[in-house]
């Protein structure tokens, strides 16, 4: 009797903390109940942020953002009422802990209604996944990722009416860290498609040493390498990162930055020599540097170099307003679906004048992708012709 009623006491336990966790789907957390609906319908242009957490949501611009993925590490249920507000949709991280373990239609069926249910408790719009593992070519796990995205938009679309399911994927579908991935079938089968065009330097073959996150060039040859696939631009979101790569150097001769080799997935060096940053830092830092805040045009890249208080030499990678704007303008140059970044909270959302100022150039600078609205004016901005 005494082992019965704790158990029945742990039970009810269990339940009033997911309750509190995730609401139940006839509890809504916003002010009004309306904003607890799915959003319908599909937008002309797509902003696409990935949220990892805080409070920084609220310094977004509103204005611009039509969906934001929620991967912080919890639910939070104000950033679901705030964009539901103004129309955005706010997506699930749809995150497997392996592929090995979804190879049945029994074992992936069971966890596409775990995320539908998740998804329903927490009034969201959809699911954007992340799968990142290396898969070989006609394995087991190729065969049950191609299924698994299918089955999830079926699923999802059946069960929540004007839902999205988007997929992430590398800046190239050239088999980028190992993951030969069915990118067709993928395509065919989602509503949006987010291409990481970012640490595109992970593999490194050639000569090891700091280079652009995502160099210009290298950058539309992802994208072109993905039309040639058959994959529907209008389908394709554009991800840039707000972020960068803050890199060691072995030796700093001619602005050339040698690198420590670090292996990664076959490659015998990478950028994982380097550490990520976000733009904040940057912003930050390029003052105290030894050069000055440099731009490359062959990468479209800025750059700028430092030396730490030990002595060490640095080199320091990234993207800022006038990089973003120029590989931006390729999405409505393709008539591509949008464009997002990795991640809205690397910026300076504080309350300092220099910081409010270069946050709205970096948000306003996605207004390049955007055919429709007045592109920012940006000095001394240098576009290339280009069409892919």
């Amino acid at each position: 009797m005494g082992k019965s009623l704790i158990l029945t006491g742990l039970a009810l336990l269990l339940h009033v903390q997911l309750a509190f966790q995730y609401p139940t789907a006839d509890v809504c957390p916003c002010e009004k109940q309306e904003l607890c609906n799915v959003i319908q319908g599909e937008r002309d242009f797509e902003v696409f942020v990935f949220d990892v957490g805080g409070t920084n949501w609220q310094h977004y611009d509103w204005k611009l953002v039509t969906t934001v993925a929620m991967f912080g590490p919890a639910y939070d249920a104000q950033l679901m009422c705030q964009a539901h507000s103004v129309g955005a949709r706010v997506v699930l991280r749809g995150i497997p802990k392996t592929l090995s373990a979804l190879l049945t239609p029994a074992s992936r069926t069971a966890w596409i209604t775990e995320q539908i249910e998740l998804a329903k408790k927490q009034f969201m719009d959809g699911i954007n996944l992340d799968i990142e593992e290396p898969v070989e070519m006609n394995s087991p796990e190729y065969q049950a990722l191609t299924a698994l995205v299918q089955e999830t938009t079926e699923a999802f679309h059946k069960a929540i009416p004007g839902s999205q399911v988007s997929f992430d994927v590398a800046w190239s579908p050239n088999h980028i860290d190992g993951r030969y991935y069915d990118y067709a079938a993928i395509g065919e089968a989602v509503d949006i498609v987010f291409v990481m065009s970012y640490d595109e330097e992970s593999q490194i073959y050639g000569e090891c040493i700091a280079m652009a996150n995502a160099p210009f060039f290298k950058t539309l040859k992802g994208y072109k390498e993905y039309f040639d696939l058959k994959v529907d631009p209008k389908k394709i979101v554009m991800g840039v990162p707000w972020y960068g790569y803050d890199y060691p150097c072995e030796s700093l001769v001619d602005n050339t930055c040698s690198l420590a080799k670090v292996e990664f997935r076959g490659a015998p060096c990478s950028d994982a020599a380097g550490k990520q940053m976000p733009f904040s830092w940057m912003m930050q830092n390029v003052k105290q540097s030894i050069s000055g805040y440099q731009y490359s045009y062959l990468n479209q890249a800025p750059y700028f170099n430092y030396q730490d208080d030990e002595g060490k030499f640095h080199q320091v990678w990234f993207d800022d307003p006038e990089s973003i704007c120029v590989k931006g303008a390729l999405v409505g140059i393709e008539g591509m679906r949008g464009i997002g970044m990795w991640n809205g909270d690397q910026l300076d959302y504080s309350d300092e004048l220099l910081a409010k100022v270069q946050a709205a150039l970096m948000w306003n600078a996605l207004r390049c992708a955007d055919v429709r609205l007045p592109h920012l004016q940006l000095p001394h901005l240098h576009l290339p012709h280009f069409h892919l």
